[in-house]
């Protein structure tokens, strides 16, 4: 079966945005970006609530990105490729391909997903990925750990969730950022 993904960058006391809503302090460099282009190559589809769609459709819309770098050309090529579907009650329309709306998150039609398609899918942003959490949908955590202390924001994990892990995967990038690959024991609400 499909297995999906949740992927986030985080601080090291577990922030996916500080206090001020910032996040410029997670911005990977070009050899964390090649690991996370080639991790991400695998996903066919993508779930996003509506913030994270709106900060990553630039990869479709602003094409100064992709012509930046071949790394970053090969990232826009990846998110443009992949299906996209966006939960949210006030996004009247999308600005990309490639990418529906629904407005409300069920989990029977996340697990009828997971049997219909052939690739991993990848779940974006940390409210969203708490609903997949507290439903036991999450089959793998892929978190990037980035050397900072952030003090406080948004968490990159729900709360009310008790899940066991098993470490698949570790890398350290010259950066000191820590990719760390688990997975879930399909844990469940508390």
């Amino acid at each position: 079966m499909t297995r999906l993904i949740y992927s986030a960058i985080s601080s090291l006391d577990g922030f996916f945005e500080d206090a001020n809503g910032k996040f410029d302090w997670a911005a990977p460099d070009e050899e964390v970006h090649q690991f996370i282009n080639n991790l991400e190559r695998s996903a066919g589809t993508h779930l996003y609530g509506r913030r994270m769609y709106e900060t990553l459709m630039v990869w479709e819309t602003d094409p100064t990105l992709a012509a930046e770098s071949p790394l970053l050309r090969d990232f826009a090529e990846i998110w443009q490729a992949a299906e996209k579907i966006v939960y949210s009650k006030t996004l009247e329309a999308v600005s990309t391909r490639r990418t529906q709306i629904e407005r409300n998150f069920d989990p029977d039609v996340i697990r009828q997903l997971k049997e219909a398609v052939e690739h991993d899918i990848l779940i974006g942003g940390p409210e969203l990925a708490a609903h997949a959490f507290r439903a036991g949908l999450i089959d793998e955590c892929h978190l990037y750990i980035t050397p900072i202390i952030v003090g406080g924001g948004k968490p990159a994990l729900p709360d009310r969730v008790r899940l066991k892990l098993e470490l698949l995967e570790e890398h350290r990038f010259g950066s000191g950022v820590v990719f760390l690959r688990y997975r879930t024991g399909k844990g469940r609400a508390t």
